[in-house]
């Protein structure tokens, strides 16, 4: 038990001491509009629709243009958004959840609001040009005023702590000081 108290007093102080960086969430809403677009064809056709036009929205995510635009904004390198600073929850039709991972909880907000702008209106100019369904819409639902918190929670560091040296005090009774009399 005390291996477990003092694991988590040690996740904690890591958490403290070297805390993970501010995670921020702007969401788009994706209506696919499946009714409008396919309204007498069968259900696997309906599906090949569905996961055709999400592959096309989630290159447009990630593509030069959004990316450079970041880049340029933010003076960040597209390759540390790609890497390690933007990341896209799974898509599908609804709400596609777009985060931003950094030190700086504003700029995370900002830089994760901006992506999200800047998808819905890259998105709406290939509606335009005719390359995705016009019946896609999309609504940057939230975008201002976000919720930032830590990328990984305190609760994490705790567990982790308490199991792992919960486990080591297990060894340490077992193999270091057994009661062998």
């Amino acid at each position: 038990m005390f291996g477990a108290l003092l694991g988590a007093a040690l996740g904690a102080a890591l958490y403290y001491i070297a805390p993970p960086p501010y995670r921020a969430q702007a969401t788009v809403n994706v209506d696919f509009n499946l009714e409008q677009a396919w309204p007498q064809e069968t259900d696997r056709q309906q599906f090949y629709y569905l996961e055709r036009e999400s592959r096309k929205l989630v290159e447009i995510a990630w593509s030069d243009d959004v990316m450079s635009q970041l880049s340029s904004e933010f003076a960040v390198t597209v390759e540390d958004l790609r890497g390690n600073k933007l990341q896209l929850s799974q898509p599908a039709e609804a709400g596609w959840h777009f985060y931003a991972d950094d030190n700086d909880a504003e700029f995370a907000e900002s830089l994760v609001s901006a992506w999200a702008e800047a998808f819905v209106a890259k998105t709406q100019t290939e509606i335009d040009a005719g390359n995705i369904n016009e019946f896609v819409k999309l609504e940057a639902t939230q975008s201002k005023n976000l919720l930032k918190e830590r990328s990984v929670p305190l609760s994490s560091y705790l567990f982790a702590g308490s199991i792992g040296f919960l486990t080591l005090a297990v060894f340490v009774v077992l193999f270091i000081f057994p009661k062998n009399k």
